[in-house]
Formats: structure tokens, sequence, C-alpha cells
């Protein structure tokens, strides 16, 4: 008759006693896809940080290299006959040598490094190497006369000779103001004894300039602030 209801069909006791959870082994499955997939991630995090910092440390290395270049084609020039350029250290030679058991420079030897000195800064200066740029050591040095602590005095106070006449306002050939500003921050002096001795004693005592440069990773430090001077007085 129209109107009434179909009768229903009965389920079978299968059907409806079937589990509805997945198995064990699918549940380990699905585990072990997930574990890859995160692994897959995490390799390739590591992988793209990893090339990151090779290309960094790259760019590093040809950038500072590139600076060294560009000073030993300072030091090449013929008027600088005596300069070397060695790793990231600038040997003067005979150009910056001192007397024995002396700190002072004749007039000559002055304006060779009045001269010498900004246009290392120039190079300096330039963005690429100012990137890395940590700062330049003035390093002294001494012959074995004397005790040691005796030639640190003198090798410190050979180093700070240099500045002295870098920093000279009165002398004719003066660097300019900013690159007389730019030595205050960015030289350091140090006196090394007789250290790292040369095959004669005259070879011994001189001075040395060393470029250090930043690590990868590390910050560039901000200069620091100096009151202008504009009457340093030096150690006669």
């Amino acid at each position: 008759m129209l109107g009434l209801n179909a009768p229903s069909r009965k389920r079978s006791k299968d059907e409806g006693e079937k589990p509805f959870w997945i198995s064990f082994s699918d549940l380990m499955t699905a585990l072990m896809v997930l574990f890859l997939v995160a692994m897959a991630v995490a390799l390739m995090a590591v992988t793209q940080g990893l090339t990151r910092i090779e290309a960094a440390k790259k760019d590093r290395e040809e950038t500072i290299a590139s600076c060294m270049v560009d000073v030993k084609v300072i030091a090449d020039k013929p008027e600088f006959v005596g300069v070397k350029v060695k790793g990231y250290s600038i040997e003067f030679g005979t150009l910056a040598e001192f007397d024995k058991m002396r700190h002072d420079l004749t007039e000559e030897k002055e304006h060779f490094l009045r001269k010498f000195i900004p246009l290392v800064l120039d190079v300096a200066r330039h963005p690429s190497c100012d990137k890395w740029l940590k700062r330049i050591v003035v390093e002294g040095f001494a012959s074995q006369e004397g005790s040691y602590l005796y030639n640190l005095n003198l090798s410190y106070l050979r180093s700070q000779r240099i500045l002295c006449v870098l920093l000279n306002p009165n002398a004719p050939d003066k660097p300019s103001r900013p690159d007389r500003e730019l030595i205050r921050t960015l030289f350091l002096a140090g006196g090394s004894s007789f250290n790292s001795m040369k095959t004669n004693p005259e070879e011994s005592r001189r001075v040395e300039l060393r470029l250090e440069f930043r690590d990868l990773g590390k910050d560039k430090e901000i200069p620091p602030t100096i009151p202008w001077d504009e009457d340093p007085r030096c150690p006669s």
C-alpha cells in the first residue's frame, strides 16, 4: 500500500561488529612517515644554514684577500721600495728602523710614514674592506741588547713614535685631519720586546703594521669618541 514504510534492510552481524580502529601497523607507518617528513625539513634547514655560513665565510676571505692585494699594490710602488706585505702584516724594513736604544726617527723616515700610511687608510676606508677591518696594530720590536722588560718598554715607545709622527699637527706634510681622526680610532700601539727577532740586531729594531679583521658573526664595533687634541705631546 501507498504510504507504508518499506521494511528496513537488516544489517548483517558481521557488518555491525566490524572494527573501525586502524591497525597498529598502519599507525606505526603513519608515524614513520611524519618522522621522515620532519627529518627532511630539519635537514633542509640545516643544509641551507650551512650554505649561508659557507657563503659568508667565502665572502669574508675573498674580501680580506682583496684588501691585502690593494695594500700590496701600494707597497710595490717605486717610491716605497723596501716595504713588504706578508700575510696581514706590513713590514717597513730600513724605512722605519731605529738606532740602538732609541725610539726617535729621522726626518726622512717620518716623511715616508706620513706619505705611506694615508694610502693604507684609503684602502681601509673602502666599504668592502671596512666591513671586516677591526683595527691596525702598530707593533714595535727591539734587539736583544738590554733586559726583556727594558726592551718591552722600548718597543712600545717605538710603536708610539709612529703615532706621534702621524698625528703631529705641526709637520709640514702632516696627514689630513680626517686621516688623523681615523688613525686615532683605528690604530693601536703595542710592543713585543725582542720577540720575533730578525737575522741581525739592526733589522730587529723596527715597527710593523698588522691588520686585524673581525671574525665571522662578530658585529662591527662602534668607534670610540676621542676628544680632539690640537697639540698632542709625544715623549722625547
